[in-house]
């Protein structure tokens, strides 16, 4: 069994997305690196909405990524940056990325949304936009 997280982020002004993409990059480079990951996807969407994917080899080495370094110092920025924030996790036989469609399922099912401060009226019933689904890249460990 492997765990995923997947996370949808929105960003609610284009005046927070050069300090979001900055921070986005330096915990992309640390995924890379992290113990127990596995690989996994970036999906830009509309609207300066942004899902991320990720295979773990278990839950407990997602935390220590989660919990450590540049991922860390971003995490408080995001209730100010977001709109909408949500999260799912779930374990699965098998490494292989369940397509998009399959994420946003799990996320509408079952997901939670995230703290923010300033909630759209789409942010607590996940009732976003379907993704665009066509501009995904893949992580890869480094």
């Amino acid at each position: 069994m492997v765990f995923v997280s997947l996370t949808r982020l929105r960003v609610r002004s284009v005046r927070f997305l050069p300090l979001f993409a900055w921070h986005a990059l330096r915990s992309n480079a640390q995924v890379k690196r992290a113990p127990g990951f596995l690989h996994g996807a970036l999906l830009p969407d509309r609207e300066r909405t942004f899902w991320t994917m990720t295979v773990w080899e278990s839950q407990e080495a997602m935390r220590g990524y989660m919990l450590a370094g540049d991922h860390k110092k971003a995490m408080p920025h995001l209730m100010g940056w977001c709109d909408e924030a949500s999260v799912a996790h779930w374990e699965q036989e098998g490494d292989t990325l369940p397509t998009w469609e399959e994420a946003d399922g799990r996320m509408r099912v079952t997901g939670r949304a995230s703290k923010v401060r300033y909630p759209s009226p789409h942010h607590a019933d996940l009732s976003y936009r379907e993704p665009r689904t066509t501009r995904a890249a893949p992580i890869r460990r480094g």
